[in-house]
């Protein structure tokens, strides 16, 4: 199938899918015009990424999942190398979220500090 057609079948922009094949994570075969061609199993494929994007993992983290990827049911198909990738994930937002709880903190006492000395004047 043509790159139209994938998008319209995935719900994915042409440009996405376009990036997907420059990061190798899908790929595509050309015609003699040039045109690119993809095989019906990109499908389960791009949905995979978009859900895996969606859930906050990057093209970088995806790359980890080695073929695990194509497999036409992530939730049915064990994956340590995913494993590893979402306790890696959780680990770098359980962090981010420390720092922003730590952040909001400060952010809330010198908040109260200053409305304490504006009520005193």
């Amino acid at each position: 199938m043509r790159i139209g057609e994938l998008s319209r079948q995935t719900g994915t922009s042409t440009r996405s899918l376009r990036y997907y094949e420059q990061r190798g994570l899908i790929t595509a075969h050309r015609d003699h015009n040039g045109y690119r061609r993809y095989d019906h199993d990109v499908i389960h494929v791009v949905k995979n990424l978009r859900r895996l994007l969606g859930a906050g993992l990057s093209i970088d983290d995806i790359h980890q999942f080695g073929t695990c990827v194509r497999a036409l049911d992530l939730d049915a198909t064990p994956c340590a190398s995913a494993l590893e990738v979402y306790e890696q994930r959780l680990r770098t937002l359980d962090t981010k979220i420390d720092t922003l709880n730590h952040l909001r903190a400060n952010l809330a006492e010198h908040t109260k500090d200053l409305r304490q000395r504006l009520r005193a004047k």
